[in-house]
């Protein structure tokens, strides 16, 4: 494995991603990434890299470079030892890093699309750690920086310093400034030594400054002394500073015990900031390549879609699909030199070998790896002067090792198997190879050149050719993988094209033996088949997107179409209900005036201005009916339409029977219950029954049958409020419909609750004109009788 891992570069794959590992705490795990056997652990891993994606496409990236190791300074501070400043500044780094990345995946986790069941154990498993974050903050500014505020003795300590400090500036800068002085100093500056204030003198004057020596210049022109002046105050400062240090150890010391008490969520925290910051970046590996994850297997079966090999530029990446282990076990791949055969084995070496290491694969969707336990690779580099240099018996050996150790579950990779020795006895020693491992049933693809095992191919199940596309026209490889197909040899038609003479490829021809030239026919009659199918299928492809397009297109015009009717028809009826309230307001208008006009003492004139009232309500209701059907006529107009057949008018939307065929324009008369409407034959529909038409005969007939079924009394003794209001209100309806005068209505006397409940009502009825109590001789306080209008 170790040599295949070596031949097929996976080791620029562990690059790649150590380039994209944020910060240090994933970089052990990445630069000791390998592939694994276990089937479960590498579903988990690329589950986790799947997830990453879909959460960096969605909501973009974060920094993990602030992450560090922070195990060790835990298990310090568990020991009862002082952590450094910079020690806790990692520490609290940490803390915060914990803060953002749980911010950040929160949101993720929320969005039920993403489906993100690993990564939201990663984050239920982090502490944020808030009490501790912010003692850490209050007290740490930098990697070498304790705050003022860290304590209240520290804060005094440090106001003292400046103070300190300002009067010693301000005592050696009057000393530089005076002109006794100034003319004895190399600079007019006040420097330090040792910690200390200090002023450069010339040497030569050394005698007349009284101070302390600090240092001399690397020439010796220049000595460095404290005047005697700031001595005492340099003294004092130093006090100060060794008070400053000593407090400053005491807050550390404090913070360490602190952080000792977190241990194990501090712990914790780091293997969960450690595993995050390692799948985000295999995740960013698989933004980079456009990888996806595999649907994984342990029946050595492989079927790659678009592969393309990572390391190659997507600019110049020709993508491959191929099958193996299926339907055949072995793959033998022919085409000529520097077109792509060695390219297509190692692409699926190298993504046979990421998907195992948990990494997404540049390939399509639903691309299916085995989870092979060995990878074995025999591949020379042909693109370069070796292969004429390397000798037959050092592939031989890595040949032989192949051999003995191969098993079952194992892939074998093989690139121009039986080359570097005799042609005849290569191909030979090829075949018996590939018998071997296709008894085995090892999955295993070889490049070759050799006719031989071209036609083993064609002859033995479970094996199969496939071949690099070559552009004869072109004189050039298309690097594209055909499967089910031998290469043909091209060295005549090449030779021909780059001028060689004719009699010379002639004779050429001559000399190979029959079955050469009929296998190379054959050949080349397969590959003109191919070539015109693939033509055709790229044609049929074409006008079966632009079909496609077509439908899609017709569709959008439709729905346009219909949103447009239905805009219209939504018009339609906004401007009906405004006709049908106008009508309504009007006719009320000229009912008011009518009524001011009329005598209204007069019964006969009250009934018809009543009669004239209902009419417009029973038109109100019509006119409603109308507006409220959104049916959408999708029938035919009506054929071979038949006297007395029962129709519905769509317009007013009633139903009646065809009184009267159509005449040339359409035109015909229904039967509306009492009424004759003409109409259209555009306008109507077939009924399927008699029903409505019966409904609508018999509601002109109501009236009357009302008049001589009603009673001109209701007894609602016994009955509830409720219950006799409901029973009185559809009574005075029958009463006013049947135009009766009085009627007396019979509630009993009890305890009046009754009969106030129903003089209320009449009160308001719009039917009723007066009402009165009855005389003894009518039941006097137990009836009440209503003049009805």
């Amino acid at each position: 494995m170790d040599k295949a891992l070596k031949v097929l570069e996976y080791d620029k794959i562990i690059e790649m991603l150590l380039d994209l590992t944020q910060g240090e705490l994933a970089r052990d795990l990445v630069e000791n990434l390998e592939p694994s056997n276990d089937i479960d652990e590498i579903r988990r891993m690329q589950e986790e890299t799947s997830e990453a994606y879909r959460v960096l496409v969605r909501y973009g990236d974060i920094d993990y470079s602030a992450a560090s190791h922070i195990k060790h300074l835990v298990s310090k501070a568990s020991l009862g030892s002082m952590l450094f400043i910079e020690d806790l500044y990692d520490i609290m780094q940490n803390i915060f890093l914990v803060s953002s990345i749980k911010r950040y995946l929160k949101t993720s986790i929320e969005d039920e699309n993403l489906n993100l069941n690993h990564l939201r154990k990663l984050y239920d498993s982090l502490a944020s750690l808030d009490d501790l974050k912010k003692k850490l903050s209050m007290t740490i500014v930098s990697r070498d920086e304790v705050a003022d505020s860290a304590s209240s003795t520290l804060r005094s300590i440090r106001r003292s310093k400046k103070l300190k400090n300002q009067a010693i500036e301000d005592k050696l800068n009057s000393y530089i400034t005076s002109d006794k002085t100034k003319k004895y100093l190399q600079d007019a500056i006040v420097t330090m030594r040792e910690g200390r204030y200090v002023i450069p003198v010339k040497n030569e004057y050394r005698s007349s400054v009284e101070g302390m020596i600090h240092d001399i210049s690397q020439k010796g022109s220049t000595v460095f002394i404290e005047p005697m002046a700031v001595v005492k105050l340099n003294n004092e400062l130093r006090e100060l500073e060794n008070e400053e240090k000593k407090e400053i150890e005491r807050i550390l010391y404090e913070l360490s015990s602190e952080v000792s008490e977190y241990r194990a969520y501090l712990e914790t925290n780091e293997e969960a900031l450690k595993s995050i910051s390692f799948i985000f970046a295999r995740a960013r590996l698989a933004r980079e390549m456009r990888a996806t994850e595999p649907i994984l297997n342990d029946k050595g079966y492989v079927n790659l879609k678009n592969a393309r090999h990572p390391l190659i530029p997507k600019d110049k990446v020709v993508p491959t699909t191929l099958e193996l282990g299926d339907e055949y076990t072995s793959l033998i791949i022919t085409g000529p030199n520097t077109g792509g055969k060695t390219v297509s084995l190692k692409t699926v070496g190298l993504i046979t070998l990421m998907a195992k290491s948990g990494l997404n694969i540049p390939c399509d969707n639903n691309s299916s790896v085995a989870v092979f336990d060995r990878v074995f690779a025999d591949i020379g580099d042909e693109q370069s002067i070796e292969q004429s240099l390397s000798t037959f018996s050092s592939h031989m050996k890595n040949i032989v090792h192949i051999v003995e150790n191969a098993e079952y579950n194992d892939l074998v990779l093989f690139d121009e198997l039986g080359a570097g020795t005799d042609p005849t006895e290569g191909a030979a020693l090829a075949i018996s190879i590939l018998k071997l491992f296709r008894e085995r049933r090892i999955r295993t693809m070889a490049t070759t050149h050799y006719s031989q095992i071209k036609f083993y191919a064609l002859t033995s199940e479970g094996v199969k050719n496939a071949s690099m596309e070559f552009n004869v026209d072109t004189l050039s490889p298309t690097y594209r993988l055909i499967i089910g197909i031998p290469g043909k040899s091209n060295a005549f038609e090449i030779s021909r094209r780059l001028g060689l003479d004719q009699k010379i490829i002639d004779s050429a021809k001559e000399l190979l033996n029959e079955n050469d030239t009929r296998f190379e026919d054959v050949l080349k009659a397969i590959e003109e088949d191919r070539t015109e199918i693939e033509n055709k299928r790229i044609k049929i492809n074409e006008e079966n997107e632009e079909i496609e397009r077509l439908r899609e297109k017709l569709e959008n015009k439709n729905k346009k179409l219909e949103e447009k009717q239905e805009a219209i028809i939504n018009k339609a009826k906004e401007e009906a209900r405004e006709i049908v309230k106008k009508a309504k307001n009007e006719s009320a208008f000229i009912i008011d005036e009518l009524k001011d006009i009329s005598s209204l003492s007069k019964k006969e004139d009250r009934r018809r201005l009543q009669e004239a009232k209902d009419y417009l309500r029973d038109l109100e209701d019509e006119n409603r009916l109308k507006i409220k059907d959104n049916k959408k006529r999708t029938k035919e107009i009506p054929k071979d339409i038949k006297l007395g057949e029962s129709v519905r008018i769509i317009s007013i939307d009633k139903f009646g029977e065809v009184e009267t065929l159509p005449d040339e324009k359409g035109d015909l008369n229904i039967q509306v219950g009492i009424m004759s409407v003409r109409s259209n034959i555009k306008d109507i529909e077939r009924s399927e029954s008699k029903e409505e038409v019966k409904a609508e005969k018999k509601t002109r007939s109501i009236n009357k049958a009302k008049s001589k079924n009603i009673s001109s009394e209701i007894n609602l003794i016994g009955r509830t409020v409720d219950e006799a209001i409901i029973l009185l209100d559809k009574y005075l309806d029958d009463a006013y419909l049947a135009r009766l005068k009085e009627v007396r209505i019979i509630h009993g006397k009890g305890t009046g609750t009754l009969r106030d409940a129903i003089r209320k009502y009449l009160q308001n009825s719009k039917h009723v004109i007066e009402y009165r109590e009855a005389d003894y001789t009518e039941g006097g306080s137990g009836a009440t009788v209503a003049v009805i209008k």
